[in-house]
């Protein structure tokens, strides 16, 4: 949990100290997205290399490697240097972050038993939820009430003690690949690719939701209700999440996937329709329900598709793919709710709910594991 909370708090501190500095929001939101979206594409490379080198490298040579260009970052936006050098500093820093999220799901996949790997996965979830509830409050607090660059300096203290941290707890660690006998790769796996773009809909809906509360919010009045609302679906994913994972589903995990993002989708439609804030808070909590399930159904298919020597850069790919689509969907739900209100941002998260409803049903034969192992 130290070394992830930044995964809730970097994009966040960014923002608020650029925009402390400069006074731009516009320039604050051009370095936040250059950092965040490097790291969606470092991401699966630094996975790859962890199967290869070993995780224990990579986390101590990426973590170092964070620390100095955050450095670097923090003294770009202090100084107030030209935009461009800010932007770059940030793509260093994002192509250094390690997915600790993706790292550790590989962790507990060579950990535990093979029947509690769902139920790990589930805690997974939940740490994942509170660390986005309790992050983005803290770095907040930090910048507001601290200084501008407590945040991000907070963040790079974060990742070097997790990295560090989990770098030396070698029994947790999977074996890695020799070079001469490295594994294929898991995005070559068809079953892969089909959860990698599923999970961009996932993550474009939970964007686009976002955005939904926020100008519902705004609409009605009173802006601050976003938190609220936003933090009212996390506690909806966060509860289904632990009951998920305390069942033992007779369900395949590919059919699993199938059932919760037809309800992720679901959810999501009737927020178009919210009359009021007690309803839209009761349908926030809704929207919520299926968040973690789906993303426990899709990491346990994860760990039975991809090639037993290529798991961390699987779970990256299934994080970048995640990050990316909730970028978008953030950016399509925000025109969207700028000219059409919060409700066609809704309609919009549906869509992309859709598209991975329509993949989790009609690749349901990619998404046998049986049938990748024989590959």
């Amino acid at each position: 949990m130290v070394g992830r909370f930044p995964i809730a708090m970097r994009s966040v501190g960014c923002l608020l100290l650029v925009a402390a500095v400069s006074g731009s929001l516009g320039g604050a939101g051009a370095v936040a997205a250059a950092m965040l979206v490097a790291q969606g594409v470092a991401s699966p490379v630094l996975g790859r290399w962890a199967d290869r080198v070993s995780q224990r490298r990579v986390l101590l040579s990426a973590g170092a490697a964070h620390v100095v260009a955050l450095t670097g970052l923090l003294v770009a936006i202090v100084g107030r240097a030209p935009i461009l050098v800010q932007v770059v500093a940030a793509v260093a820093t994002g192509c250094a972050s390690v997915s600790f999220t993706s790292f550790m799901r590989a962790r507990w996949a060579a950990f535990v038993e093979p029947g509690l790997v769902r139920t790990a996965y589930a805690l997974e979830s939940v740490l994942d939820e509170t660390i986005f509830l309790v992050g983005p409050l803290l770095v907040t607090v930090l910048v507001t009430g601290v200084h501008p660059a407590a945040g991000l300096i907070v963040c790079a203290v974060l990742t070097a003690t997790g990295s560090v941290a989990v770098a030396l707890h070698g029994r947790s660690e999977p074996a890695a690949k020799r070079p001469e006998a490295a594994p294929r790769k898991a995005i070559a796996v068809t079953g892969v690719r089909v959860l990698v773009v599923a999970y961009a809909g996932m993550g474009f809906l939970l964007g686009a939701v976002d955005v939904t509360m926020i100008g519902f919010a705004r609409e009605h009045g009173n802006p601050a209700l976003a938190g609220v609302f936003l933090s009212l679906t996390a506690v909806g994913s966060l509860v289904a999440g632990a009951v998920f994972g305390a069942v033992d589903w007779t369900l395949t995990p590919r059919r699993l996937l199938a059932l919760t993002t037809a309800v992720l989708t679901a959810g999501a439609l009737p927020l178009a329709f919210a009359g009021s804030s007690p309803v839209m808070a009761g349908l926030a909590v809704v929207a919520g329900v299926a968040i973690a399930p789906g993303l426990i159904a899709g990491s346990t298919l994860l760990e039975a598709l991809a090639p037993k020597g290529s798991l961390s850069e699987g779970f990256s790919w299934l994080s970048s793919a995640g990050a990316l689509g909730i970028a978008l969907g953030t950016g399509v739900g925000g025109r969207l709710a700028d000219t059409g209100g919060f409700a066609a941002a809704a309609v919009a998260a549906v869509g992309g709910g859709l598209v991975a409803l329509v993949l989790a049903v009609a690749g349901q034969s990619a998404l046998e594991p049986e049938v990748v192992a024989e590959q």
